[in-house]
């Protein structure tokens, strides 16, 4: 089908395809929603900032300002770091400095973090239609796990993230391995993510993204990487995912 022939189109006619899907998400039955967590579900950001704080202090490190942190999330935590540190990879302490992150936000993951308004709403009607959903994110395993725990438990049973058993995002491998869990198949799946990296990750599965607009990227950088389905709130979902009878 076209979602798995994009790669070799040409860039025209790569335009028109992903325009198509805009319009053929209505008449597939989408039964399937994949949420990334940070920036989709959850506001995280500030959480993520005081524990990039914590480590880069305790190593005599300049600390980063939430916008900074802003745009150095979304490909997991040992992104974030080598961000965040001067010299990244290089620097001689990367290692120690992501592994208090690590132990710092295992503690203190939940202190200011919540769902963006609209979001339990949205996952109570998903659930009330019928729809099976899953959470896929780059946040470490556990994290993601007790967050979802904390959170979504009762709309959501399947929550998958960064290990060292399985490819993070964009590969396709953890998505792919939540739709098995979840006895779907990949037509019948929509993912709904906040970044460049949630666009090319559906995208490598084969499956529609819905770019969210509350998130930690804007519109603008979104319809720049790719994006072409938008929800400015949770309702608009709701909208996208409903099929024609």
């Amino acid at each position: 089908m076209v979602y798995v022939t994009i790669f070799w189109m040409s860039t025209d006619l790569l335009t028109v395809v992903l325009k198509r899907m805009k319009m053929e998400i209505m008449n597939n039955k989408i039964n399937t929603v994949i949420f990334d967590l940070d920036g989709t579900l959850l506001d995280t950001l500030k959480d993520l900032q005081i524990s990039t704080n914590y480590a880069l202090k305790k190593h005599g490190m300049k600390e980063r300002t939430l916008d900074e942190v802003r745009c150095f999330v979304g490909n997991g935590v040992a992104k974030l770091i080598e961000r965040a540190i001067d010299g990244g990879l290089e620097n001689k302490e990367y290692a120690e400095v992501l592994e208090d992150f690590k132990n710092h936000y295992k503690l203190h993951c939940n202190d200011n973090t919540a769902p963006y308004d609209g979001i339990p709403a949205l996952l109570s009607e998903l659930k009330k239609s019928g729809m099976k959903m899953a959470i896929v994110s780059n946040k470490f395993d556990a994290a993601v796990k007790e967050l979802n725990s904390l959170y979504f438990s009762d709309y959501i049973q399947v929550a998958i993230g960064e290990s060292e058993k399985i490819k993070k995002k964009p590969a396709p491998d953890t998505v792919n391995a939540a739709i098995e869990e979840l006895g779907s198949c990949v037509n019948e799946c929509v993912y709904v993510g906040d970044s460049d990296v949630d666009v090319m990750t559906a995208k490598n599965v084969g499956i529609p993204c819905i770019s969210v607009t509350w998130g930690f990227r804007d519109k603008d950088e979104l319809k720049d990487r790719g994006g072409t389905m938008f929800a400015d709130v949770p309702g608009d979902i709701l909208k996208i995912c409903a099929s024609e009878e």
